[in-house]
């Protein structure tokens, strides 16, 4: 993978994301700055894949900065409900008042019954991570969770779906578990994991 210099954009507002890839890139002596660092605003996300909205980000933060930059895109795809809400995951939770995920999981629900969807209601968390230098070479990392929907929901760590959603292999949801649990064997966790290899390789 290409030198990424001294210091890295992530293309996010979301705090939490910063310290996750921060971790990540400071043993390499690389830092990490966010687009709330620089004022930058969100550009709109008007592709039809995690891809495409990843790199409308990429490439809007490199635009701006001249930096190298970091951007992903994820979300939830239910295969009985084709999957739906995959690139609108966030939007099925948007309120006139910010966001309400247990909004997103009810209406998710809803139409699984609707459709009479049998259970298992297979789904899967996925996560794109796009790499852009200012040159324009770029290089992409996707990771998958997949798993299964429930209802009631169970847990109370976590956030968005997790409360609704087990993965393959697992009893409990990603809100029933331990936030390490949870990120060792989530979608950004299996993304990062093949960025990581490649940053180890320096390939």
């Amino acid at each position: 993978m290409k030198p990424l210099g001294d210091t890295l954009l992530i293309a996010t507002h979301n705090a939490g994301k910063l310290e996750e890839f921060s971790a990540l890139f400071a043993p390499l002596g690389i830092t990490c700055r966010s687009n709330a660092d620089f004022g930058l605003a969100e550009p709109e996300e008007i592709e039809t894949t995690f891809l495409g909205n990843a790199r409308i980000k990429a490439r809007a933060a490199v635009a701006a900065t001249g930096l190298a930059a970091l951007a992903d895109d994820s979300g939830l795809e239910v295969e009985a409900l084709d999957g739906q809400p995959g690139i609108h995951t966030a939007d099925w939770a948007e309120t006139p008042t910010g966001r309400d995920f247990m909004l997103a999981m009810t209406r998710t629900h809803d139409a699984l019954i609707a459709r009479a969807a049998p259970q298992p209601w297979r789904a899967r968390f996925r996560a794109t991570l796009v790499m852009l230098w200012p040159d324009g070479s770029e290089a992409v990392f996707e990771g998958d969770a997949p798993g299964r929907l429930i209802w009631p929901i169970r847990g109370q760590t976590g956030h968005g779906y997790d409360p609704m959603f087990i993965p393959d292999g697992h009893d409990r949801t990603f809100a029933e578990m331990p936030t390490e649990e949870k990120n060792a064997i989530s979608h950004r966790a299996r993304a990062m994991a093949k960025l990581k290899a490649a940053l180890d390789a320096g390939a």
